[in-house]
């Protein structure tokens, strides 16, 4: 197995290390960015469905501001975000290139997505259970969490395995212009120098990892689903 790896594979093989520098540059990516994400993303997405006219805690000016931020964040390309946030990158990360310097750009890029599949999410929950949670007498953070998030997790799994994968893209799109990670390594060390079993290799453990994404998230949707 390995002889036939070294013979379609002899870029990849005679430097290893440069190949899980790489993978594990765009894991780290994937968890920091991922988890930054999903707190920022589940924190406006739930912003958006309690404030909405008919929120349990309606405040439409602050819906407004909130919904057309969002908006705007997912109407600028990602390509130009990352030019765009340099100097906030900067200022936060201490550095504007690089894997870190990449996750400014990459939350700011995921969470707008993020909080959508979380107002679709909990868009699910039936009126009745909200009104039920009411007449006993749970305040508006206890249904949040006891009503909208209990009786969303489901969907909320669905909508968090297909932003990570929205993710993974977004990181390879990155590591393209020096962020690091597997997209600079196909760049640079495949697309640049002309060695194509380095992009396939780049190519299928990317594969690897979306996929092993999208088995977390159904068996975690699988097993929240009533």
């Amino acid at each position: 197995m390995q002889e036939w790896l070294e013979t379609y594979f002899p870029n990849v093989f005679a430097d290893l290390p440069a190949l899980w520098q790489a993978t594990g540059e765009t894991l780290y990516l994937l968890v920091v960015a991922g988890i930054i994400s999903f707190i920022l993303g589940l924190f406006f997405g739930t912003l958006l469905t309690v404030t909405q006219k008919t929120g349990i805690y309606s405040l439409p000016p602050l819906y407004q501001v909130v919904d057309k931020l969002l908006n705007l964040g997912r109407s600028i390309p990602f390509i130009i975000l990352l030019f765009l946030l340099l100097p906030l990158s900067r200022l936060i990360m201490g550095t504007a290139i690089g894997v870190d310097g990449a996750i400014v750009p990459l939350v700011f890029g995921t969470t707008p997505f993020f909080a959508r599949q979380i107002e679709a999410a909990l868009a699910g929950v039936g009126r009745g259970l909200i009104e039920a949670a009411q007449s006993i007498g749970m305040n508006t953070f206890e249904i949040i969490y006891r009503v909208y998030w209990r009786e969303s997790i489901a969907s909320i799994a669905r909508g968090t395995t297909i932003t990570l994968i929205n993710l993974v893209s977004l990181s390879a799109m990155a590591g393209a212009v020096g962020a690091g990670g597997l997209g600079n390594y196909a760049y640079i060390y495949g697309q640049q120098r002309n060695r194509m079993d380095i992009i396939w290799a780049t190519v299928i453990i990317l594969v690897v990892i979306v996929t092993i994404i999208q088995i977390i998230g159904y068996l975690a949707a699988k097993r929240n689903t009533k």
